[in-house]
């Protein structure tokens, strides 16, 4: 299996994976120069780059590299110790350069008004790949969204079971507002665990008026929420639960 063609694939699917090159050879190594290696998520591979305790070593970085995102560089030194442990009579060393490559984030922006037009744009400059939901045709087109990836001129309803688990959920409106969406939302059997996990007024707080700047201001907290270490979520919720005013007024 060619590894270019695989790398393709997972992107496609959404699936994260990690590229390791040989980048550099100096002496003899049981493979060669630009040699790759490809690991999944599920830490299967294809390709190789000689094999032995290098790959294992690489092995473990690309995984590595996969959760923080981070490249990483290794250098290799295949002493004659190490040769004879392998069955290779070496001696050279190497340096492997390890890198993730992590699909385009999905951003499903439901409703297509003017905030939502501007979102799409900034979303898009900034990595994301944009799908409008809106349930009218003349709101939800490519004369209106061209730089969107997928339009959906349907009914919110019929949209949501195709979506997959997201790490930002927000809600526009005012505080008067949320409060009265949440509300409605807990007589719906909702827990407060759930909602706690909706950015709500979405977007950080920058003093932003226009619909530019609340697109600016959301497009910058989606980024804040995707790039920040998975224990840190938490800490980074603006949630309705961690504005106190918001808090006292749901109880």
């Amino acid at each position: 299996m060619d590894v270019y063609a695989e790398l393709i694939r997972l992107r496609k699917l959404g699936q994260k994976c990690a590229i390791a090159t040989i980048v550099q050879v100096r002496g003899s190594i049981p493979s060669f120069e630009s040699a790759k290696l490809l690991v999944r998520e599920d830490g299967s591979m294809i390709g190789t780059i000689g094999g032995g305790c290098v790959e294992a070593e690489v092995w473990n970085a690309a995984r590595e590299v996969m959760e923080t995102e981070k490249s990483k560089h290794m250098s290799f030194n295949l002493g004659q110790d190490a040769a004879y442990d392998n069955g290779l009579i070496c001696g050279g060393q190497l340096d492997v350069f390890v890198e993730p490559v992590i699909p385009s984030p999905s951003a499903i922006i439901f409703g297509a008004g003017h905030i939502s037009k501007s979102l799409c744009k900034v979303a898009s400059l900034a990595g994301f790949a944009t799908t409008i939901v809106d349930n009218r045709e003349t709101f939800a087109n490519r004369e209106r969204f061209p730089e969107a990836d997928e339009i959906f001129a349907e009914e919110y309803e019929e949209v949501f079971p195709a979506a997959t688990p997201a790490r930002y959920v927000a809600m526009i409106g005012s505080k008067r507002k949320v409060i009265s969406v949440v509300k409605e939302l807990e007589k719906e059997g909702l827990s407060r665990d759930q909602l706690s996990r909706i950015y709500a007024p979405m977007g950080l707080e920058i003093g932003a008026i226009s619909p530019e700047e609340i697109a600016i201001s959301v497009a910058a907290e989606m980024i804040a929420v995707r790039r920040a270490p998975r224990s840190n979520w938490r800490a980074l919720s603006m949630s309705i639960f961690a504005d106190e005013s918001l808090r006292a007024l749901v109880k």
